[in-house]
């Protein structure tokens, strides 16, 4: 049986949805509140969320009027006795989106058409936006905190922090239990001080809202009387809301009419359903949105432990996904999105085959909605590599000097590891006249000492590096450098990002650059290159490639070894955007690594970090290795040969095997730097 990845506790058995050729289904009573999802939204454009006015007694009486053209009758008919009337605070469900808080709103607030017997429109907190929700199943009242709130999420997504804190400042409010914020005039103390607020308002909530308990009137009507204030002026008010919202429809009622041809798919986000696209998906027929796009973008890289995408290939949502079974791949489906895509049932047939190939590794383009593109790998690439939001001046291109003329290179190493640059200018054999390197591991510099036999001058911690010595070490022609990922990785809950804990070490590298950089007016060939994570938040990625005045190139070391590794690149380093291809004595399958009488298991390993499971493969997490009818872990020379170093380059020391691993998860491949340095021969002078 395939294994499906639940992204969530378990919970009470869903009622299933009704198909899409019944829409809109027959409401029925709320069922009991789901456990706590896993799923990060993409993050929409940031819009106020105001609460609505009171109303007096009197006006009451008028919004109870009957007349079906009246607004405000919407109101009385959500008296059915299914609950969530206009103005209560609630947690609503979209697919592939967390539970997330809202506010019931009537349909006149929209600027829409009135919502469809058993829905109701949400408007949410955080952005703004309006979407139609189903009362049955994805609406919960704000009761359900302790089962809806998600804490990874709100550690990882400041939307979603900033929608708790506006929707607990309502419900406290209403409650008349107000939560008072310290005043600051600094920055970061304010900061400091929302997030102590949020903190209390959460802990609160979690507990039941004490000390009276959650209560009614803090989902209480608020109702506003269509005799004083008229659509004209809801839309005047909403206008600058209205106007940059993303109107979602049922993701079922679309897929309908594109079976029933009604619609083209390429129209349609197939990720959430949107119909404001932007751009087409790149994996899939079928277009994209730019919140879709963003979260394409941050999630697409992101594995779970398991060595599986930590989210679904369509959506990069999901709270269960299925696992594809061949163990050359990684990647997951939901069990939302393939029921809608492929067709109903189709989720559960995936699960009883054993063992099941995916969407992607399948025989066949087309399962039901869901066709494969062609040409997805070269898509792929394009969709990294022209994702970018800014355009920048092209960078300074440098002719090729003549060989007479030519030079050995001058290179300022930054976070410098175990001396990847120098090791592959020498292989392509660059002369290197100076090697200045900046690292505080003293394992790494171990090895560089030992390996480089006292070529490399180690200067210490970057941030002790200043203007003086650069002009003391220098001039240098080439500078290098990858500041720590850990902070910026949404990989990690609790990152800090770029601004914080190692991720403002970029900082670092972007002084040193500039002050490495030639003087105006001395046009000698300078180059440099900065490397990070792909699964980085797309802010900060744009605020990196903001500092560095260019945008990234996206290069995954699978194309020229036996390891996925992806990872972001800006640099002016010549043909920086030329495919990858891999040399003969590149190694580019497991077994080409191994040492003799041992098997591989797989085509090629997940990314090797610094954490020792990420040495076990697949969905039962099998060690890549058999030997002797036993499986068993990658030895460090096999590693070594993974990433492209020479068989024992990091054996020094008595370095034991984890230590080892440390070194070799924090490197570069070897295979991808040596493409990259390629074109400085036709610069600097060679051996």
């Amino acid at each position: 049986m395939n294994t499906m990845k639940d992204h969530t506790e378990p919970e009470p058995q869903k009622k299933e949805e009704e198909p899409a050729t019944n829409l809109p289904p027959t409401p029925t009573p709320q069922t009991p509140p789901p456990v706590q999802q896993h799923t990060d939204p993409a993050s929409p454009t940031v819009a106020t969320t105001p609460e609505p006015a009171p109303i007096s007694s009197g006006e009451k009486a008028m919004a109870k009027s009957s007349d079906p053209n009246n607004p405000e009758a919407e109101y009385e008919v959500h008296l059915d006795g299914r609950g969530f009337g206009i103005g209560e605070l609630v947690w609503g469900k979209l697919r592939g989106f967390s539970w997330w808080p809202g506010r019931i709103v009537s349909w006149w607030m929209t600027g829409r058409s009135r919502a469809a017997e058993g829905t109701r429109w949400v408007m949410w907190f955080g952005d703004g936006k309006f979407s139609v929700v189903r009362a049955r199943q994805k609406l919960l009242p704000l009761s359900s905190f302790s089962n809806a709130f998600h804490q990874p999420t709100y550690n990882k997504q400041p939307m979603y922090r900033k929608a708790i804190y506006e929707v607990l400042q309502v419900a406290s409010s209403r409650a008349g239990k107000p939560f008072p914020s310290c005043v600051s005039n600094d920055d970061s103390d304010s900061g400091k001080s929302v997030e102590m607020q949020n903190r209390q308002m959460i802990e609160w909530a979690n507990n039941g809202f004490l000390p009276s308990g959650f209560k009614t009137n803090m989902l209480i009507n608020f109702p506003i009387n269509a005799t004083q204030l008229t659509l004209r002026n809801a839309y005047e008010k909403w206008g600058l809301i209205l106007n940059s919202h993303t109107f979602f429809l049922f993701p079922e009622r679309l897929v309908y009419e594109v079976r029933q041809k009604c619609r083209n798919i390429e129209d349609i986000c197939i990720s959430c359903g949107s119909l404001n696209v932007s751009l087409e998906h790149p994996l899939f027929t079928g277009a994209m949105c730019q919140s879709c796009k963003n979260c394409f973008l941050e999630c697409a890289y992101q594995y779970d432990d398991d060595g599986y995408q930590s989210y679904c290939t369509i959506c990069c949502g999901g709270r269960e996904v299925l696992m594809c079974g061949n163990n050359n791949c990684c990647r997951c489906f939901c069990v939302e999105c393939v029921d809608l895509l492929v067709g109903p049932g189709a989720a559960q047939a995936a699960i009883k085959e054993d063992p099941w190939n995916c969407y992607m590794c399948g025989s066949r383009n087309i399962y039901g909605l869901l066709r494969r593109r062609d040409d997805w790998p070269s898509r792929l690439q394009h969709f990294f590599a022209n994702n970018h939001d800014q355009d920048f001046e092209p960078t300074k291109l440098y002719a090729p000097v003549a060989v007479e003329k030519r030079e050995p290179i001058r290179v300022l190493s930054l976070f410098d590891g175990i001396a990847t640059g120098l090791l592959v200018l020498r292989d392509l054999g660059i002369q290197v006249d100076r090697y200045i390197a900046s690292e505080v591991c003293e394992d790494s510099i171990t090895v560089g000492i030992v390996r480089h036999q006292g070529r490399i001058l180690y200067v210490g911690d970057v941030r002790n590096v200043t203007r003086k010595h650069i002009q003391e070490w220098g001039p240098f022609d080439l500078v290098i450098g990858g500041s720590p990922c850990n902070d910026l990785s949404i990989v990690n809950p609790a990152r800090k990002g770029l601004y914080e804990g190692t991720g403002r070490l970029f900082f670092e590298f972007y002084r040193l650059l500039h002050e490495a950089r030639p003087k105006d007016g001395d046009d000698r060939p300078f180059f440099w290159l900065f490397e990070n994570v792909v699964a980085m938040g797309v802010s900060d990625k744009r605020d990196i490639s903001r500092f560095l005045e260019c945008n990234p190139v996206m290069i995954d070391a699978k194309e020229v070894s036996a390891a996925h590794r992806a990872r972001y690149f800006w640099g002016n380093l010549p043909g920086m955007n030329r495919p990858l291809t891999a040399m003969a004595n590149d190694k580019l399958d497991l077994q080409d690594c191994l040492e003799h009488g041992r098997t591989a298991k797989f085509g090629k390993v997940r990314t090797i970090t610094t954490r020792s499971n990420s040495i076990k493969q697949g969905k039962d997490q099998h060690y890549p290795v058999f030997m002797n009818d036993k499986e068993d872990i990658l030895w460090c020379t096999e590693m070594e040969r993974v990433f492209g170093f020479p068989v024992h380059y990091t054996d020094v020391s008595n370095m034991s095997r984890l230590a080892r691993q440390r070194l070799l998860g924090r490197s570069w491949s070897v295979p991808v730097i040596r493409h990259l340095f390629a074109p400085l021969k036709d610069y600097f002078a060679c051996v």
